[in-house]
């Protein structure tokens, strides 16, 4: 009986000394690191806010989706890193504070050049990687925060000096060569 308790606690403590980053976290890491990247959104959270909730009310999302949470399933996006470039593709739900041009027909997030600043992390203790990533086109700022996880799923956030914040949520996948 004693052995078999020094055992069992011989092989607890075995398993509190492996790192908690796993073979997953060092793959990501390699991902990540070299800057070869694409996210596919599944799902939109954008800002609960009174025209969002007309919107849901007025029966136009699409079935499976409410005024909190949009299903993009069939919805072409991505969200892009290639080397120094970031390319942007994701559909918006929400409010402009501020209006854009007349006649503008793209009113989905879309970027597609070098960004302002692309800040990568490790965070050992959440185990997951987040990139803090700043881009400016003609119009607006944006401050993007992704968060990467060892088993593929990726949440985007995305502030906006023009329009209300949207949170995505996503897969990670090796860039598409198009």
């Amino acid at each position: 009986m004693l052995t078999l308790l020094i055992v069992l606690l011989y092989s607890c403590a075995s398993t509190s000394r492996r790192s908690t980053a796993g073979p997953g976290m060092e793959a990501l890491g390699e991902r990540v690191s070299s800057r070869s990247y694409e996210i596919q959104a599944t799902w939109a959270f954008p800002l609960m806010t009174q025209g969002i909730t007309q919107v849901a009310n007025s029966g136009l999302l699409m079935p499976g989706s409410n005024a909190n949470r949009i299903d993009l399933m069939g919805n072409s996006n991505y969200f892009r890193v290639e080397g120094d470039s970031v390319l942007i593709n994701l559909p918006y739900f929400g409010e402009r504070q501020i209006g854009g041009g007349y006649g503008n027909t793209d009113v989905g997030i879309n970027f597609e050049g070098v960004p302002l600043s692309y800040e990568l992390k490790k965070e050992e203790k959440q185990d997951r990687f987040t990139a803090e990533i700043r881009v400016r086109d003609e119009i607006e700022t944006l401050v993007i925060n992704l968060f990467l996880f060892p088993s593929g799923k990726v949440d985007i956030n995305v502030n906006s000096t023009h329009r209300s914040s949207i949170r995505y949520t996503g897969d990670l996948q090796p860039v598409k060569k198009e």
